[in-house]
């Protein structure tokens, strides 16, 4: 078994906030006001730079879009 990633290390978790974003004609903003989180950390996770998102700002992030946990973060391979 492979031990997991180190924190540092880039992994094959991509999110798809900005298509999501941009195909429900939100900003940021908007989204950062509907879920109470801060508009620089939601580009972190927008950016690809997260490393560790809470389960209830991903259902946060997830009800505010309509959408699935799969629709928005996706495994590369």
């Amino acid at each position: 078994m492979t031990p997991p990633p180190e924190a540092e290390e880039p992994t094959n978790v991509r999110c798809r906030l900005d298509e999501l974003l941009e195909a429900r004609n939100l900003t940021l903003t908007a989204l950062s006001i509907r879920v109470g989180v801060s508009v620089v950390n939601l580009s972190v996770l927008k950016n690809n730079r997260a490393r560790a998102i809470r389960f209830s700002t991903l259902e946060a992030i997830c009800v505010a879009l309509d959408c699935e946990i799969g629709e928005l973060l996706v495994l590369d391979q």
